[in-house]
C-alpha cells in the first residue's frame, strides 16, 4: 500500500460526505495534503458567497483542502428563500459539533475547524472541546458592530487551540487599536491587513490590492496549518 493511501481515501471521502451532505469540498490541487480545514460561513452570506468561493480556492491551491456546510437556518434560507436570522448559539454550536463528528473519523492528518465572522467565532467556542488541532479565524468579531464597550473575549483568554486570525486592521467588528488591547491566549496570533476592513478589503489609499490581501491571507493559513 502506497504512503498516499489514506490522503487519496481521505479527499475522496470528503467529497462523497460532501455530496451526500450538501456541502462543499475544495480538494487540494497540489499533490500533497497538509491539512482539512472545516471553514464556516458568518451571519449573513452562505457557504458560497464570494468571499468563501475565493478562499477555498486560494487554500486548495496552497494544499489545504476545504470542507463547507451550513448552519441550519441557512440552509433553510436556500430551500426558501426565506431571509431569517442566525440560530441561537446552542444550535449553532451544535451543529459545529455535529459536523466535526462526522468529519474526524475520514480525516487521519491534521483537521483544522474555522470560518468567516460568525462562523469562526463560534468555531473558536468548540475547538478546545473537540481537541481540534488548529483554528482558523477569518475576520473575527471580537465585539458587536457598535458595542465595543462588550467584547467576546473571556474564552479567548484561555484557548489551547493553536490559533490564526486574519484581521483588517479597521475591522468594524474588531479594529487593531482595540484588539491589541485585549489579552488574548498565547496560542493565537492575529496576522493583521493593512487598512482592511471586516470582509480583509483594503482602502485603495493602502497601495495594496483585495486580490493581493486574500492571497496573503490564504498563503498565511496554509504556512500555519503546514507545520
Amino acid at each position: 500500500m502506497s504512503k498516499e493511501h489514506p490522503v487519496t481515501l481521505a479527499v475522496d471521502q470528503c467529497e462523497q460526505l460532501a455530496k451526500e451532505q450538501g456541502w462543499l469540498w475544495n480538494a487540494p490541487t497540489t499533490q500533497k495534503l497538509a491539512a482539512t480545514l472545516i471553514l464556516a460561513h458568518g451571519a449573513g452570506a452562505p457557504m458560497d458567497s464570494d468571499f468563501m468561493n475565493d478562499m477555498a480556492d486560494r487554500l486548495a491551491a496552497s494544499g489545504i483542502g476545504v470542507l463547507r456546510f451550513e448552519f441550519p437556518y441557512m440552509a433553510q434560507r436556500r430551500i426558501d428563500g426565506g431571509k431569517r436570522p442566525p440560530n441561537p448559539q446552542p444550535k449553532l454550536l451544535e451543529s459545529w459539533h455535529e459536523v466535526y463528528a462526522v468529519v474526524r473519523p475520514l480525516v487521519s492528518g491534521r483537521l483544522a475547524v474555522g470560518g468567516k465572522s460568525m462562523g469562526g467565532r463560534m468555531a473558536s467556542l468548540i475547538a478546545d472541546e473537540v481537541q481540534a488541532d488548529a483554528l482558523v479565524c477569518l475576520g473575527y468579531p471580537f465585539y458587536a458592530a457598535g458595542k465595543p464597550e462588550k467584547p467576546r473575549v473571556a474564552h479567548l483568554a484561555e484557548l489551547r487551540t493553536p490559533t490564526l486570525m486574519i484581521q483588517g486592521e479597521r475591522d468594524a467588528l474588531g479594529n487593531r487599536e482595540a484588539v491589541e488591547g485585549y489579552t488574548l491566549s498565547r496560542q493565537i496570533d492575529v496576522h493583521w491587513l493593512p487598512t482592511a476592513n471586516h470582509d480583509l478589503k483594503p482602502l485603495k489609499a493602502a497601495g495594496i490590492s483585495y486580490s493581493a490581501c486574500l492571497q496573503d491571507a490564504a498563503e498565511r493559513i496554509a504556512g500555519f496549518l503546514s507545520r
